[in-house]
C-alpha cells in the first residue's frame, strides 16, 4: 500500500510536467490535439527577440547573484564557524531566516523597502532580492562542510608554520570547495526560476524568463510556452543533478577519511 501511495504521488507531482514536455514537441498550436512530433517550437523560440531578452536576463541576474552570494554567504559560513561572539546563536538563527519565510512575504517586504529607500524597480533590486534569499542556503551547505571539516589541519599546517592566509588557502579552501561549488549551482538554480519574489521587484526592461512565461499564459498555453517551459526545467534539473553530486562526492569523502583501512 506504500509502495502504490507513494507511486501515486509521484504520478501527481511529475505527470503534468511530462505532458507539457510532450506537446512541446506537438505539430499543432492547439495543446488539446495531438497532430504529430515536431520541433519547430524549439526553433522559433531562437527568432523570438523577447525571449532571448527574457533568457539573457534571467542569466545575467542568476549568474551575478551567484557569485555575490557564494563568496558572501562562504566568508559569513566561516566567521560563524571560526569565531565566538555574542549573539551567535541569534546570528546563526538569523541566517535561517529567510529560509522559512514565504516567498510572497519576502517579496512583498522587499518591494516595501526599495520604496521607502526610492530604489528604482529594475534587474539591480532583483539581483539584491535573490542575494537575499541565497545567502542563507550558502551558509547552511558550507557550514556544514565545515562542522564536518574539523581544525585539525588547519592547526596542523599552522603548527608547520602557514600563515593565516597560506592556511585558508592551501588547506580550508579546498576542503570545502565541493560544498561552494554545490552552494553556487544551487543558487544558480534558484535564482533563474524565481518567480514570486522577482514578480515583486522586477521594473521596466527587466523581465525574467519566469516573468515572459507567466505573461504568455495570461493569454493561452502555446506549444511555445511548453517549449520554453521545457528548456527551464531541464536546466533546472541539470544543475540539480550536479548541486547532489558534489554534495555526494562531499559526504563520500568524508566517509573515506573515517575510515579506518
Amino acid at each position: 500500500m506504500l509502495f502504490g501511495y507513494s507511486l501515486a504521488v509521484l504520478g501527481f507531482l511529475y505527470l503534468p510536467i511530462l505532458v507539457l514536455i510532450l506537446y512541446s514537441f506537438n505539430d499543432s498550436r492547439i495543446n488539446a490535439v495531438w497532430s504529430g512530433f515536431t520541433g519547430k517550437w524549439y526553433l522559433a523560440l531562437l527568432d523570438n527577440r523577447r525571449v532571448l531578452e527574457a533568457l539573457f536576463n534571467s542569466l545575467s541576474i542568476a549568474v551575478t547573484t551567484t557569485i555575490i552570494a557564494t563568496i558572501l554567504g562562504t566568508l559569513a559560513a566561516i566567521a560563524l564557524h571560526r569565531y565566538t561572539f555574542r549573539f551567535q546563536k541569534t546570528w546563526n538563527s538569523l541566517f535561517y531566516l529567510p529560509i522559512l519565510i514565504p516567498d510572497i512575504l519576502m517579496g512583498l517586504s522587499l518591494l516595501v523597502l526599495f520604496s521607502q529607500l526610492a530604489i528604482p524597480l529594475g534587474k539591480t533590486t532583483i539581483i539584491i532580492a535573490h542575494i537575499t534569499f541565497s545567502l542563507s542556503f550558502v551558509v547552511v551547505i558550507v557550514s556544514a562542510r565545515l562542522a564536518g571539516m574539523g581544525k585539525e589541519l588547519e592547526e596542523a599546517a599552522q603548527d608547520l608554520g602557514a600563515s593565516p592566509l597560506h592556511t585558508f588557502r592551501y588547506v580550508t579552501l579546498p576542503l570545502i570547495s565541493p560544498g561552494i561549488i554545490a552552494s553556487a549551482m544551487l543558487t544558480f538554480t534558484m535564482s533563474l526560476d524565481d518567480f514570486v519574489i522577482s514578480f515583486f521587484v522586477s521594473g521596466p526592461n527587466s523581465t525574467t524568463l519566469p516573468l515572459y512565461i507567466y505573461g504568455l499564459v495570461k493569454r493561452g498555453v502555446s506549444p511555445e510556452i511548453n517549449a520554453l517551459s521545457t528548456l527551464l526545467i531541464v536546466t533546472t534539473i541539470l544543475f540539480i543533478v550536479l548541486a547532489e553530486f558534489f554534495r555526494r562526492k562531499d559526504t563520500d569523502d568524508d566517509t573515506k577519511k573515517q575510515l579506518p583501512f
